[in-house]
């Protein structure tokens, strides 16, 4: 197990503690740290990217809430669909002039973010990485997340599933592959965890990808829009299956695997095997159709309570308890302790029991 310590010059320490006005780091040497604590209502910084999934739309709302309900002032800011990562920075540093004790982020783009966490090290506050890891700095405290890699593992045995029930005479099926926007770390991934599973069926001949496309940078999706995917499949389509048929689709994300059907649709052809990810509404109910084959489950109300659980335990200047991983994710400066939540893959045989907690979601299961 590689165990990181972050050594603190002791005047380096009290200059932290002059700018926080009230706040210092112990390690504890278990992969957390306990803070001093920090008043309970205090605000609280919460930067997400772009809405453009469900999920992220639901986020907000629940940070919202759950920090209001704990007593906290909530600072939740989405950086918009249509700027860089410029914008984000901007929200991040404002969190810290406006003296956030912690900044939970879900990185717009989790490799230019490096400066503006360090200035809240320096600030005093503590750095929390949701959903999306934050690359290349020391001064990321935790991760918050589902098992992304186990999620690409996952999409990858459900599309060899999926194919083996629909087409129970082949030997081989005709795939392609969907990779989620380079700018976000889980989108590689997703793509790596999926290839663990894809890659060796790839060599043995059992799944032919026509395109001969298989690198991340080849099936990138740039900014997970629809309007990429549909045109990258009907390119694909145009291009290798004329007169040949397709079989499966790696999709990432449910907003994608809708483009790809349609495309697929458009073109007049068979609605291939489609993998997803998200449990939007109208994938789910594209699911119960017969059109999309997949999704898995990540319920953000489960992933939001655990990021309020650990700024309650933060505020009360505990160390972190939630942490179940210290050695997987390593963001090119250190491994950041990681609190991982287990995904759920969904199928239309499972979808009702699935989301049987979750009112929207099972009701549009259930038609």
């Amino acid at each position: 197990m590689k165990k990181l310590v972050i050594a603190t010059a002791s005047f380096v320490a009290i200059a932290a503690m002059t700018l926080a006005g009230c706040s210092a780091r112990t390690d504890t040497g278990t992969g957390t740290e306990a803070a001093a604590g920090f008043a309970a209502d205090a605000s609280i910084g919460v930067a997400l990217p772009d809405k453009t999934s469900e999920n992220w739309v639901l986020a907000g709302q629940l940070f919202t809430d759950g920090l209001t309900a704990a007593g906290f002032k909530p600072d939740v800011q989405y950086a918009p669909a249509s700027n860089t990562v410029a914008e984000q920075q901007n929200q991040i540093t404002s969190m810290v002039t406006n003296g956030a004790k912690v900044i939970i982020i879900g990185a717009k783009d989790g490799s230019q973010l490096s400066s503006q966490v360090e200035a809240a090290h320096a600030a005093g506050a503590t750095v929390i990485a949701y959903d999306r890891l934050i690359l290349n700095t020391q001064a990321v405290d935790y991760y918050l997340a589902f098992d992304n890699f186990k999620v690409g593992q996952l999409q990858g045995q459900a599309l060899l599933d999926g194919l083996k029930a629909k087409f129970p005479d082949k030997k081989s099926y005709n795939i392609e592959l969907f990779s989620g926007s380079p700018d976000d770390n889980n989108a590689g991934v997703f793509f790596k965890g999926a290839m663990d599973v894809l890659q060796p069926k790839i060599d043995d001949g059992t799944l032919v990808v026509v395109s001969g496309q298989t690198a991340v940078a080849q099936t990138a999706t740039q900014g997970w829009l629809a309007a990429n995917a549909q045109s990258r499949m009907d390119t694909l389509l145009a291009a290798n299956y004329q007169s040949t048929d397709l079989d499966g689709v790696l999709s990432p994300n449910d907003t994608l695997a809708r483009a790809i059907i349609e495309s697929v649709r458009s073109a007049g052809k068979p609605i291939p095997v489609v993998t997803g990810q998200d449990s939007e509404v109208e994938s789910v109910k594209s699911i119960m159709a017969g059109e999309q084959y997949m999704t898995i489950y990540k319920d953000t109300r489960s992933l939001v309570s655990a990021a309020v659980d650990m700024v309650k335990e933060l505020q009360a200047g505990k160390a972190v308890s939630e942490i179940n991983d210290t050695t997987s994710y390593d963001n090119g400066v250190k491994v950041v302790p990681s609190y991982l939540l287990a995904p759920v893959v969904v199928t239309k045989d499972n979808a009702v029991q699935a989301y049987a907690n979750n009112p929207t979601l099972e009701a549009a299961a259930k038609g």
